[in-house]
């Protein structure tokens, strides 16, 4: 049963790495973090660390959310590049 699980976890890790590499929209590469980021916890619970699993678990959202923060202030301030005229970049 726990070989079945370990399987699981490092799917959903290289899943998610592969899709973080080869995906191009940013909020499909959160989606990818998020199933990486699954796939870790999942594989430090395994292992017994459930203290880092629980950090890990927490850290995992806030991160997620400084990324889908982060991506539409990169947004914003494209289409206000454009809008200008200085879209040089």
């Amino acid at each position: 049963m726990e070989f079945l699980v370990s399987m699981i976890a490092i799917a959903l890790m290289v899943i998610g790495a592969f899709g973080i590499i080869f995906l191009k929209k940013p909020l499909d590469k959160v989606i990818m973090f998020s199933i990486l980021d699954a796939g870790f916890v999942l594989a430090i619970a395994l292992f017994k660390y459930l203290d880092v699993a629980l950090f890990a678990a927490l850290a995992g959202p806030l991160s997620t959310l400084v990324f889908i923060l982060s991506i539409v202030k990169i947004k914003e301030i494209r289409t206000n590049k454009i809008a200008s005229g200085e879209a040089n970049d």
